[in-house]
């Protein structure tokens, strides 16, 4: 009979994982290191994943970091607490110092990527999907969006920001970002939102 994968160990390797990239950072994580910190060893990590690289993205995924499920019922809260939530997301060194070396190894291992788009990255996109479609059926956003662009119109500058550096990754970004994509595609020409400090078209 096949020998039942033990979760602990699963679970002990991504929090490990974690607390390594915050320490020391993501170009210094080894598998060794990995394995000391969560009491196993590299077969066993090997086992579980192909690469040091599927670990890393494997426990990114785990720890939800800028995940947001947000239904204030106002469509400008809902982008900017989506928005929020990646920027504060990108400040926490297992995001923010992984991404931008990780983006490397993502453009050479298709299957990497895969699995980066699929367990890390569509998380993300799922939950603003949601928070767009509630937009539709309030009217607040102009009628035939290509949701995927205003997804990439949305989180793009945020992203961008993040891996050059070039300017700093403030909550004030947040909301001109916010406010320059309602006043594209929103219905409201001139309106303000006082829970989101955004105001639109003014």
């Amino acid at each position: 009979m096949a020998r039942q994968r033990d979760e602990r160990i699963d679970h002990a390797v991504l929090v490990a994982v974690c607390e390594l990239v915050r320490e020391s950072g993501y170009s210094a994580l080894t598998m060794e290191a990995i394995a000391q910190r969560a009491g196993t060893t590299k077969p066993a990590i090997r086992r579980r994943w192909k690469s040091q690289k599927h670990v890393v993205v494997a426990a990114l995924a785990e720890a939800r970091t800028g995940v947001a499920e947000i239904d204030t019922g106002c469509t400008c809260c809902d982008l900017v607490g989506h928005l929020d939530a990646l920027r504060i997301g990108l400040e926490d060194p297992v995001f923010g110092r992984v991404l931008p070396a990780l983006a490397v190894d993502l453009a050479d291992d298709p299957e990497l990527r895969e699995d980066f788009l699929t367990s890390f990255w569509a998380p993300r996109r799922e939950a603003c999907v949601v928070s767009l479609r509630k937009a539709e059926e309030r009217g607040d956003l102009q009628p035939g969006q290509d949701v995927d662009l205003l997804l990439d119109l949305f989180a793009a500058p945020v992203v961008f920001r993040a891996l050059f550096g070039h300017q700093d990754l403030t909550r004030e970004f947040v909301l001109d970002v916010v406010r320059a994509l309602l006043s594209g595609v929103g219905t409201v020409e001139k309106g303000l939102c006082a829970h989101a400090g955004v105001s639109i078209g003014e």
